[in-house]
């Protein structure tokens, strides 16, 4: 290797801090029972953005309806391979995360991969992981009988013999 002659030759990095978050990726509630996606799907609609946004916020709105798309009344997130996830506000979210986590898609399982599960399904909304880890601490049967590992006897039997 050749050592370099300037001693200084890394520049630093200017690192700028946002004071405000970007507009639907720190939601942690829908506001006045409107759906999560009510801001983009009205911008797609009518161009018209919340009055209270900024403009980062509304370039952030912007650039998230580029990966929407509409069928009817139904609302979809067009992915990065170009499958379809459809969106579903609070209360189908619950519905959702109750009916894969009870045994509809495979037993009780942790809040991340419930939420992989509800993704594969074909289902989004953006606080997923968030509301799919707290549904899971909330569940009993999960909290009583988790990180325990059962295997039926006749099952025990089998592995041990040759």
């Amino acid at each position: 290797m050749i050592k370099h002659p300037d001693t200084d030759y890394i520049d630093p990095l200017d690192i700028d801090l946002k004071e405000h978050p970007v507009h639907c990726s720190h939601i942690e509630s829908e506001p006045n029972s409107l759906p999560w996606y009510f801001d983009i799907k009205r911008y797609l609609e009518s161009g018209i953005y919340p009055e209270d946004a900024t403009s980062n916020q509304k370039k952030s709105i912007r650039c998230m309806a580029l990966n929407f798309f509409l069928n009817g009344e139904v609302w979809y997130w067009r992915t990065l391979d170009l499958g379809l996830l459809r969106c579903v506000d609070a209360a189908e979210a619950v519905r959702l995360i109750e009916q894969i986590h009870a045994g509809v898609c495979g037993t009780h399982m942790n809040g991340l991969t419930l939420a992989r599960k509800v993704l594969r399904a074909g289902y989004l909304w953006m606080t997923m992981e968030n509301d799919c880890c707290k549904f899971v601490k909330k569940c009993n049967k999960c909290q009583v009988h988790g990180g325990r590992i059962r295997v039926p006897p006749h099952e025990l039997n089998a592995m041990s013999s040759p």
